[in-house]
């Protein structure tokens, strides 16, 4: 309610005098020529990883009825979130460091706005939502057919999505109606939304106090505060187990999924709480291409290769198609 209330007053503010810019241009990693080719080279091979791997696991879960319980379905949905989340960002990068073209359209800047907040949002609340799911199988495992239902999942799936979508696309709309004057270099190799809104000769005090909170608090800091509390639980209840072979099994139930959570909240809260200053622009840029390339592509390796029922999936799947 109130994100549409500010963007009632932004747009009443400047649709007036908006400005909308032909194009931005992106300012990528600063290397060389041969490091052109070496980051052209590792993206490639990040998005490719990235969307083979996160397809196989849809396939997966989508052939293979043993699969589609709520862990796997939790996943099927990541996977779908992490496909976009590639292709709204690396494409762009290997379209530069290929052609030398740095320039991307005011509305191509948009839609990376959009799908990266969404994105991010999405990402956050599904993790969150599997690390509740952990902490019912592993905590009170008698009652998890109950409490994890299929429609328990599929709402909190939905609730995930919809959530991630709401507040992407009242930022972005925020985001579309400022004015923007001469400065057109965006410092990084995405359209980032601090950096653009900087570029802005609207005022943004309202967006900022606004934005800044919410989305690193409420949407950042919250979903993994709630993530390291199920994980609290759940290694209490995994310590009281007598047995080192029951504890060993029980944590590798959960140990895909804080291998994620560690790699992805970790790299991008890291990004955005830490101090911004000149000298740490590159490194920025080293921390983006993490989050937005290789947790994606690590998903699901790290799922699939830990997890025998994933790998047992596969070989049926490709002993149907031989």
């Amino acid at each position: 309610m109130f994100y549409f209330l500010l963007l009632e007053k932004i747009t009443s503010e400047t649709v007036k005098n908006h400005t909308v810019l032909a194009e931005f241009y992106l300012e990528t990693f600063n290397v060389s020529t041969k490091g052109q080719l070496v980051v052209f080279i590792g993206a490639l091979l990040m998005y490719l990883l990235a969307v083979l791997g996160n397809v196989t696991i849809v396939t997966l879960v989508s052939l293979v009825s043993k699969l589609q319980t709520p862990m796997y379905l939790f996943l099927c949905s990541l996977s779908v979130q992490d496909i976009m989340y590639v292709s709204a960002i690396l494409p762009k990068l290997l379209a530069i460091t290929i052609t030398g073209d740095t320039s991307i359209t005011f509305s191509g800047c948009i839609t990376q706005i959009f799908l990266f907040t969404f994105c991010i949002d999405t990402e956050f609340f599904l993790l969150t939502s599997m690390a509740y799911d952990r902490y019912v199988a592993i905590c009170i495992p008698l009652h998890y057919p109950l409490i994890m239902s299929k429609t328990v999942c599929a709402l909190l799936i939905t609730v995930s999505w919809f959530g991630g979508f709401l507040n992407s696309f009242a930022v972005t709309m925020m985001v579309s109606y400022l004015t923007f004057c001469n400065k057109q270099k965006i410092n990084n190799f995405f359209c980032d939304i601090i950096i653009v809104m900087k570029l802005s000769c609207s005022d943004i005090t309202y967006i900022m106090t606004l934005l800044v909170p919410l989305e690193g608090t409420v949407l950042g800091l919250l979903p993994f505060t709630l993530i390291m509390i199920s994980y609290i639980y759940i290694i209490s209840t995994i310590l009281k187990i007598r047995s080192s072979s029951g504890r060993l099994k029980t944590f590798s139930s959960c140990s895909s999924h804080l291998t994620v959570v560690v790699l992805f909240c970790g790299t991008c809260l890291g990004l955005n709480l830490k101090p911004k200053s000149g000298d740490s622009l590159e490194i920025d840029k080293v921390l983006s291409i993490i989050y937005t390339g290789v947790v994606p592509m690590v998903n699901p390796l790290v799922y699939s290769l830990r997890n025998k029922e994933v790998l047992e999936a596969m070989k049926s799947v490709l002993k149907r198609m031989t």
